[in-house]
């Protein structure tokens, strides 16, 4: 294949006015555009030449943008392409995104757009990443697949909902995404979303102008702004309150904020990452959650597995955990005997994560001796071994919690006891196999 010194971006496009207008437009930028008018031109294109960027419009005269998208997917993964779309065509830009997609833009094009694109395109097929400060421990199968997952959604774009139980690491995972990408050098604003009092969210997110409201004094610029060439990060996005729903899609539609108290909208280029540890497609069908704002930020979801179904990485996360333990208190801490470890690996976590430090620090406090043993691991009385699992989830005790925690429990024994055949597992449970392949994918027991 031949390589060229010049950032390349292939221009794919029917129209030959459209071409020369992105060519010229890019020429301006630095780059050297190379033009194709059809899907046959530009894969014969992409197999001679390394591109930083492709980008394509959707309507091409022998199909559509959306195959090019997945044949490059297929035979040039590290190449970075975008498709151009009709002003407002939400569903073709989430479904180009779902394929694997880069980023998108609407028509008509705006060259600040165009540049932002390029440049980020550009870092990111070049392979240059950020200082990865961030670390996700663990050698597991489930963890081998999640940094996979994060390695492959930090190319993107696209929104990227994180999903998992409460101290899994969401956070950690979206700034790994963050720091793995072309957004690297820019801002992680991170926004707990439940944290913040509703009748003060949208002057948070947004900011204000001042005098908008009583007590604005200043102009003050809001998370959101904050971001700008970044990632902002929502937290427990579930908590979000309607009428701030409704702002955040047209935030990122529109991909402009207008602050309160302002007339006009400002263009923002932020990546939205988002998680939560409740069900969305539920609180969908409750009515609690707006569906196409959950389609928006669900363009790649992205489940972040529980300790209990990584056990074998117990050792090396209490490991760690105990190492920063010794740094923040300045001496060195007691390990664990091989009978305390035996303890641990027995147990269910339904605190994740965040559990086991909890209750390693307690034993560091506790233990007497040149070892943790056993009699200083402190765990919960509520269900304390793997094969009872706990029912009730750390600062979350509500029915809905516990009642998928048991139905969790039941569907595990039942696979076990009949070696993972699903439908002798839903002959014995009582319920459909339909049904039960609905739960496992719900409960991330795939």
């Amino acid at each position: 294949m031949e390589r060229e010194s010049s950032p390349l971006v292939l221009v794919v496009d029917d129209e030959p006015d459209q071409r020369e207008l992105l060519s010229i437009t890019l020429g301006r930028m630095g780059v050297k555009a190379v033009p194709a008018e059809d899907v046959k031109s530009a894969r014969k294109a992409l197999g001679q030449r390394r591109f930083q960027l492709c980008l394509t419009d959707l309507n091409l005269p022998d199909g559509d943008g959306l195959e090019i998208v997945e044949w490059i997917q297929g035979h040039s993964p590290d190449t970075p392409v975008a498709v151009i779309t009709a002003h407002g065509n939400v569903e073709a830009a989430v479904k180009a995104l779902k394929l694997g997609a880069f980023d998108f833009l609407s028509k008509p094009v705006e060259v600040t757009d165009l540049r932002r694109l390029v440049q980020q395109a550009i870092r990111t097929s070049g392979g240059r990443q950020g200082q990865r400060g961030s670390k996700l421990l663990g050698e597991s199968v489930a963890m081998a697949r999640l940094r996979e997952m994060i390695a492959r959604v930090a190319r993107s774009q696209a929104p990227v909902l994180i999903s998992g139980e409460s101290g899994t690491g969401k956070e950690l995972v979206a700034r790994l995404i963050h720091e793995s990408g072309s957004r690297a050098e820019g801002p992680f604003i991170p926004v707990n979303c439940g944290a913040i009092p509703s009748e003060l969210m949208e002057s948070e997110l947004f900011g204000h102008r001042k005098g908008s409201f009583t007590g604005a004094t200043a102009d003050k610029p809001g998370l959101v702004q904050a971001a700008e060439g970044g990632t902002l990060f929502l937290d427990e996005v579930a908590e979000l309150p309607l009428p701030m729903q409704v702002k955040l899609l047209r935030l990122i539609q529109e991909k402009a904020v207008r602050p309160v108290g302002e007339q006009r909208e400002t263009p923002i280029d932020v990546r939205i990452l988002s998680a939560t540890h409740r069900d969305l497609g539920e609180r969908v069908s409750e009515g609690r959650f707006r569906e196409d704002l959950f389609y928006r930020l669900n363009v790649i979801e992205l489940a972040v597995p529980a300790l209990r179904q990584r056990r074998a990485d117990i050792p090396m996360l209490a490991e760690s955990i105990l190492g920063r333990l010794s740094e923040r208190m300045g001496h060195r801490l007691p390990g664990l005997s091989a009978a305390a470890l035996d303890k641990l690996m027995d147990y269910a976590f339904p605190g994740n994560v965040r559990e086991l430090e909890n209750i390693l620090e307690r034993a560091t406090t506790l233990c007497q001796s040149s070892g943790i043993g056993p009699e200083d691991i402190q765990l919960r009385t509520l269900g304390v071994s793997a094969d009872r699992m706990n029912v009730a989830d750390e600062g979350d005790s509500d029915l809905d919690s516990t009642i998928e925690d048991i139905t969790r429990t039941s569907i595990m024994r039942a696979l076990e006891e009949n070696r993972y055949n699903k439908t002798a597992t839903a002959r014995q449970l009582g319920i459909t196999f339909r049904s039960l392949r609905y739960r496992i994918k719900k409960l991330g027991l795939e």
